[in-house]
C-alpha cells in the first residue's frame, strides 16, 4: 500500500555530517558543530518518525508516540564501555508500546541511518534476566505460533532474519531436547534488514521503512503477548 505521509529524504549534508562524526569522534570536533547536527540529522529524524507515526496508525496505533522522545541522543554512555568516544554515528528511533512504563522492557520497533547502511529492526535486544524468562516459557508453550510470525519466504526476503546470539546451553530449567531450544536459548529477541545508506536520501526511504514495520507487527505482538501487564 502507498504512503500517504511523506519523507523526501535526510540531505547529502546530513549524512555526510554522520559520516564526518565517524572520523572525528571527539567533542573538540562535534560541540561547534552542534548546530549542524541539530539542522542535518536530528529535526529531520523527528520528522521522519512522525512521517512513519502516520503510516503507523493504519497497522499498529498502540505504538505511536510522541516523535521528539523516540529519538535516541547522539551521546553515548561509555561508563561500562572499553571504547570511551563520546558520540553514537547513527541516528536511531525506538517506538514502544504506549502502555509501556519507564524502564519497562518490552517489544517494539526501531530504524536508524548512518553513513553506511540504514537498518530497520523489531523485538526486543538484551531483555533483562526475568523479561527473558517470560519469552523463554511462553515459547516453549507455542513455539510453532511464533515461528510462524518470522519464518516465512516472504518475511525473510523484505522484513529480514532473527538475530540468532545465544547461550551454547539450554538455560537452567528447560529441556535440552526441546524442539524449540534453538529459540530458546537465544539472548535477544530481534529480526532486522539493512539496507544500503543510499536508500536515506530519497523519498523511498519512508515507504521502505513502513512495509517492513507492517509486517513485523505479529512478531511484536507475539513478544509482548508475554510481556503485556495482566488486566
Amino acid at each position: 500500500m502507498a504512503t500517504k505521509s511523506k519523507f523526501p529524504g535526510f540531505s547529502p549534508a546530513g549524512i555526510q555530517f554522520l559520516h564526518d562524526l565517524k572520523e572525528n569522534n571527539d567533542r573538540e570536533w562535534f560541540t561547534p558543530r552542534k548546530p549542524l547536527f541539530d539542522e542535518q540529522v536530528r529535526l529531520p529524524m523527528i520528522d521522519l518518525v512522525r512521517a512513519v507515526h502516520g503510516e503507523m496508525m493504519r497497522f499498529a496505533p498502540g505504538y505511536v508516540g510522541d516523535a521528539a522522545k523516540c529519538v535516541f541522543r547522539i551521546y553515548r554512555d561509555t561508563r561500562f564501555s572499553n571504547d570511551k568516544t563520546p558520540y553514537k554515528t547513527h541516528i536511531a528511533a525506538w517506538m514502544k508500546p504506549v502502555f509501556a512504563g519507564k524502564g519497562d522492557t518490552f517489544a517494539g520497533f526501531y530504524f536508524s541511518v548512518s553513513a553506511t547502511t540504514v537498518e530497520i529492526a523489531a523485538g526486543t535486544y538484551a531483555p533483562d534476566p526475568p523479561t527473558l524468562l517470560k519469552l523463554r516459557q511462553r515459547i516453549a508453550e507455542d513455539h510453532d505460533q511464533y515461528r510462524e510470525t518470522f519464518s516465512s519466504p516472504a518475511f525473510r526476503k523484505v522484513a529480514g532474519v532473527l538475530m540468532s546470539e545465544s547461550l551454547t546451553r539450554a538455560p537452567k530449567g528447560f529441556d535440552p531436547g526441546h524442539p524449540a531450544i534453538d529459540l530458546i536459548r537465544l539472548k535477544h529477541h530481534v529480526v532486522f534488514k539493512e539496507l544500503d545508506s543510499a536508500v536515506a536520501i530519497t523519498p523511498k526511504l519512508l515507504p521502505e521503512i513502513v512495509r517492513r514495520f507492517e509486517l513485523m507487527v505479529p512478531f511484536v505482538e507475539y513478544l509482548n503477548g508475554a510481556l503485556r501487564p495482566v488486566r
